[in-house]
């Protein structure tokens, strides 16, 4: 895909399922707190509050995208990708924040002998609301994420799996009071197990993205990947001296192509870009080559004997 194609189809995808993100976790806010507070479950409210956190995240790429998607500059060679970690950093810190904020309420109202009257069944209609339509709002941002390669999108999709899965412990006590009232433990019980696994999964965002911030490179498996595809190039000999880094969604990459020392300056260069397009085509999130030519000298045989 055309690079300026490319760049518009991602700005359009990216805000697209953001604004739908950021509207529906509003509307859910709204529902959870009025509906919450009116049929007395602390519970509620606390998964509405959940889902501001979802809307603020939503926000932070909306906003945050401005910067990271912004042209290379002089003082900016690689351009500006690693604001996306920084935004995904931080919307991995928020959601391990709202699932602290779970884990403590759970604990909380587990230790209190609640004996006021909870109106069930609001509870039960708002939670499924919200366990259904943020489960569908994640597989529809994963896609969208991995579609446009942007990490801060995948990071925002587990956010609305997390308040999908936080609103389980919620619809389970609704129903549970609505059979006894004897049952309305099962939510802070639900909760506190959602919430560690909500914790978790800030983990799983937060880790690697701190690993590309200090340059952890591609893995061998990637690794031979790309050595397997610039091999195929007719006319180079070996690859070594390979180098990546993650920027934003993407890997920019060098690394040193041994051709034959009897080429003219003009056919190395020609071998070069045939290796940097082939690379950028087949190669997994590539999204920058730079290429070393270099004379290929195969090594005497008694060398290769003693080796032997």
């Amino acid at each position: 895909m055309p690079q300026d194609l490319y760049n518009k189809t991602y700005h359009t995808e990216l805000t697209k399922v953001t604004w739908i993100g950021f509207f529906l976790n509003l509307i859910l806010v709204l529902l959870k707190i009025v509906v919450g507070y009116f049929s007395r479950s602390q519970a509620l409210i606390a998964d509405g509050f959940h889902s501001l956190s979802d809307g603020v995240t939503d926000l932070a790429v909306l906003l945050g995208k401005h910067f990271w998607t912004a042209p290379a500059d002089e003082e900016h060679p690689h351009g500006h990708g690693r604001i996306e970690m920084l935004i995904t950093i931080f919307i991995g810190i928020l959601l391990g924040i709202a699932g602290i904020f779970l884990a403590s309420n759970s604990i909380k109202t587990l230790s209190i002998d609640r004996k006021e009257t909870i109106l069930s069944l609001p509870i039960i209609i708002i939670a499924g609301f919200s366990i259904i339509s943020k489960e569908i709002l994640y597989r529809y941002t994963v896609f969208i994420g991995k579609k446009i390669q942007s990490s801060a999108v995948i990071a925002n999709a587990w956010h609305h799996r997390s308040d999908s899965l936080s609103s389980i412990p919620v619809a389970i006590a609704g129903i549970g009071i609505m059979i006894s009232p004897s049952y309305q433990m099962l939510d802070p019980l639900g909760a506190l197990l959602v919430s560690i696994f909500i914790i978790y999964s800030a983990y799983q965002i937060v880790h690697p993205m701190l690993n590309y911030l200090i340059d952890q490179g591609m893995s061998n498996k990637e690794i031979e990947q790309l050595n397997m595809i610039a091999r195929s190039i007719e006319g180079v000999k070996s690859i070594h001296a390979i180098r990546s880094r993650h920027i934003g969604g993407g890997i920019a990459i060098d690394l040193h192509v041994l051709v034959n020392p009897e080429l003219t300056v003009k056919e190395g260069h020609l071998i070069s870009g045939k290796v940097k397009r082939a690379l950028l085509e087949r190669g997994e999130n590539i999204i920058d080559v730079l290429i070393h030519i270099e004379p290929y000298e195969e090594k005497p045989k008694e060398e290769e004997s003693h080796k032997m």
